[in-house]
């Protein structure tokens, strides 16, 4: 992987990793459970919830990564970018901006 210099660059290189729609509809479940955790922890006062949130939001992508997408997850080489981006994808994706299956990237 070249070395990338803006978040810009990096969400054009991170669509481009997650092309398989399988993948990408892991990382939206993954995203989903993420904030669906977040607000049973608060709401029902469960500390112990928290635990979950990154097994949800890691253990989605990383299987869609392993058996879908075949290629090694960006959050080794940019975890902060990459946890961003998911955020982001999800949004877009629920905002229309792109597509599950990838044919309406224009980012």
């Amino acid at each position: 992987m070249k070395e990338i210099k803006s978040y810009s660059e990096f969400y054009r290189f991170y669509l481009t990793e997650h092309q398989n729609k399988t993948c990408r509809s892991l990382h939206f479940i993954g995203t989903f459970l993420v904030f669906v955790l977040i607000f049973l922890a608060l709401y029902l006062k469960l500390s112990v919830l928290w635990y979950f949130v990154p097994l949800m939001g890691y253990g989605f992508a990383w299987v869609g990564h392993y058996y879908f997408e075949k290629n090694k997850p960006a959050t080794f080489t940019y975890p902060f970018w990459s946890l961003v981006s998911d955020f982001r994808m999800f949004f877009d994706i629920v905002l229309g901006r792109i597509s599950l299956d990838g044919t309406k990237d224009r980012m």
